[in-house]
């Protein structure tokens, strides 16, 4: 009598990333994030260095100075930022699937740049065409760098984490020396206070792209590989075909964008986040339930990011118009500049952000988990608006203005909460999306982003109103804005063993 044998089913395991290159290191890190970590650097510090003046120049240039411009260009601001967003999940596909991420990133550049330069003008339609070619540079640039980081470390590494803060802080000390720089330039060598130049403004962020253009272009040899195109895209061919088509559609389509109703593109925005979630989503179920559950709670916290960031990001718009009419900034004789108050935020990720990756790591088991540190970050934000009520409330001097640590201090909560979740949320994308769509899994990252920073440029012109903002609007909005974040962070908190479950113990 014969018995049957029967063969064990062994369960697909899903395909893994391949092990990156023996790195040296430097400083406990492969050699290659100090390279990348400035290539973002002057990235950041074009960005950041037109932040402060956007809203500022368009109501000056556009509006002729009248107070009732505020609200269009915070909403021109908001869209901005939300399609520089959008633009990354075009970017991770490209990345991916046509030219490689290396190639990707010093498109990206160029775009950037040319974009940058264009914005020197005062014509309102070639400025809207010099955001709109930053946007398109800008999609094929910033969520490529972020996820090479990634492909720095083996999956597990211990010093994941830490790597993308100290690569976090490369983009706040650019963003913190920019404002100072090209308000200096604006202000003081070729403007007044009272009639800042803001071509200039324009003119020093496009250098500094063309610095991170050539940085990367130098450095890239130090990657051993990684980011090189797949076997079947070498031919430059492919990277002219993406040029033109940046050129010939991208950059209408973005200028078109820019253009219409903020509801509009808001509709716009959240019904492109869900295509790629659903693409992810996909690609999730194909590897398997542990794939499956880890898209899952990745786009669970995508969620709870839209909100932070819809609040956090007020520092270009409403912020600056309370900084600019509502804050006391004189000290006797001199002014505190109103685009310093943009470098607080760096200073205050630069002196917290290696505390923090130190207590993180210090903490061992009792290191909250990721959708409890992205609880944390809500709260902060919560906690920044819930001083900005009370000062609204309670501290209005006689001419108007609160104190000026208020929005000092404001800056410095806003950023623990920044910390606690940014770069977490960078190395989680890498952690938990599968591997095959790891660029389009930091496209939909940024995508989320983006939704809140269109949210964030409606919020802003609500809280200007018709006619400019005033201390009831503003402590009106800003009191929304404390309870929208502090009941968000407590749900977090509330639904993490949930989310926990369906990370499958990714730390």
């Amino acid at each position: 009598m014969s018995a049957d044998v029967v063969e064990p089913k062994v369960a697909a395991m899903p395909p893994q990333p391949p092990a990156p290159p023996e790195f040296s290191q430097v400083l406990g890190h492969p050699k290659p994030l100090w390279m990348l970590f400035m290539s973002e650097f002057w990235e950041r510090f074009a960005f950041y260095g037109i932040r402060w003046a956007m809203v500022l120049y368009i109501v000056a240039q556009f509006h002729g100075g009248d107070a009732a411009g505020e609200r269009p260009a915070s909403e021109m601001y908001g869209a901005y930022l939300a399609l520089v967003y959008a633009g990354a999940i075009f970017g991770g596909y490209v990345a991916d699937r046509l030219i490689g991420f290396q190639r990707s990133i010093l498109l990206g550049a160029m775009f950037m740049a040319l974009g940058l330069f264009m914005l020197a003008s005062p014509s309102e339609p070639l400025f809207k065409l010099g955001l709109a070619t930053i946007i398109v540079g800008n999609g094929l640039f910033k969520p490529i760098i972020s996820t090479m980081v990634g492909k720095l470390y083996m999956q597990g590494d211990a010093r994941r984490d830490a790597g993308f803060t100290i690569f976090y802080m490369g983009i706040n000390i650019g963003a913190m020396i920019a404002p100072v720089v090209t308000g200096w330039l604006a202000r003081k060598v070729f403007g007044t206070d009272t009639d800042p130049h803001y071509q200039w403004v324009f003119i020093a962020a496009g250098i500094g792209m063309v610095i991170s253009l050539v940085w990367f272009w130098a450095g890239r040899s130090q990657l051993k590989g990684i980011g090189l195109p797949d076997p079947g895209q070498e031919g430059l061919g492919r990277v002219g075909l993406v040029a033109v088509l940046g050129a010939a559609i991208g950059i209408p389509l973005f200028y078109f964008l820019l253009t219409i109703d903020a509801s509009a593109l808001q509709a716009i925005l959240m019904a492109l986040f869900v295509v790629p979630a659903v693409m992810l989503l996909i690609e999730g179920i194909r590897e398997g339930k542990i794939a499956r559950d880890k898209v899952i709670a990745m786009l669970i916290i995508f969620v709870f990011n839209v909100l932070f960031w819809m609040f956090f990001e007020q520092a270009g718009s409403s912020f600056t118009f309370l900084a600019d009419r509502i804050v006391n900034r004189d000290f006797g004789s001199w002014t505190f500049p109103l685009e310093w108050f943009q470098s607080v935020n760096s200073i205050a990720i630069i002196t917290f952000a290696p505390i923090m990756a130190w207590m993180w790591v210090k903490m061992g088991k009792a290191n909250p988990s990721i959708p409890r540190k992205f609880g944390l970050g809500l709260i902060f934000n919560g906690l920044a608006f819930l001083l900005l009520m009370i000062a609204l409330n309670s501290m209005v001097d006689g001419s108007g203005k609160i104190p000026f640590w208020t929005l000092f201090a404001v800056y410095v909560i806003q950023s623990i909460g920044e910390l606690c979740l940014s770069p977490i949320g960078l190395s989680m994308t890498t952690k938990l999306a599968p591997s095959r769509v790891a660029g389009m899994a930091m496209g939909c990252w940024f995508l989320s982003i983006a939704i809140g920073n269109n949210l964030a440029g409606i919020f802003a012109g609500q809280v200007s109103g018709e006619s400019g903002m005033t201390a009831a609007s503003a402590q009106a909005g800003y009191t929304f804005g404390f309870w929208a974040l502090a009941g968000a962070g407590v749900l977090l908190f509330v639904i993490a063993p949930l989310v926990n479950r369906l990370m499958h113990g990714v730390k």
